[in-house]
């Protein structure tokens, strides 16, 4: 297996071994966009408002249900550490889930202008196909049909016949 060149950041080094800043900065937006949209795909599903449930009903029975000292979030200060967290997640979300919309957004831009490309090109196709069909059809008028050609032939042996006719009787 072929491994490839390792990459040198000195300054020292030829500039096309060194990975430049805005490709490394590239990367990383590419990386987070993937990770926004991974976390954006597990929120939205069933599972996640699933284990959200059970967490903070466990959260609140336990806290209710257990003795003041092995409380952590206790229920006479109306559960501050869950609203906490709860908050916390929330104001991570949604900063993740536009991000991720954003990348959908830029797919599907991307994919529209590729649609739009793809209708053009059908459409030149379509009418170089409708312009070669018209000439076909104008060649095919100057085709001469089959009772043109009958019609022409009777007429030349008729003209031949004609021909004989006043030879044989100039003899």
């Amino acid at each position: 297996m072929a491994r490839s060149p390792r990459v040198n950041n000195s300054l020292d080094s030829p500039k096309g071994l060194r990975v430049p800043f805005a490709s490394r900065f590239t990367q990383r937006k590419d990386r987070m966009g993937r990770l926004s949209e991974t976390f954006a795909r597990a929120m939205g599903t069933p599972w996640f408002l699933l284990g959200m449930t059970v967490f903070c009903a466990f959260w609140l029975l336990w806290n209710t249900i257990a003795p003041p000292g092995g409380q952590f979030d206790p229920e006479d200060q109306k559960y501050p550490l869950l609203t906490l967290i709860l908050s916390l997640q929330a104001s991570y979300a949604a900063p993740l889930l536009l991000l991720a919309q954003n990348r959908q957004d830029d797919r599907d831009r991307v994919q529209i202008e590729q649609d739009r490309q793809r209708a053009e090109r059908n459409l030149n196709d379509t009418e170089y196909l409708a312009r070669e069909v018209v000439a076909l059809r104008l060649a095919m008028r100057d085709i001469a049909s089959k009772d043109f050609i009958r019609s022409e032939l009777r007429s030349m042996l008729k003209e031949m016949d004609e021909r004989e006719g006043t030879r044989e009787t100039a003899d």
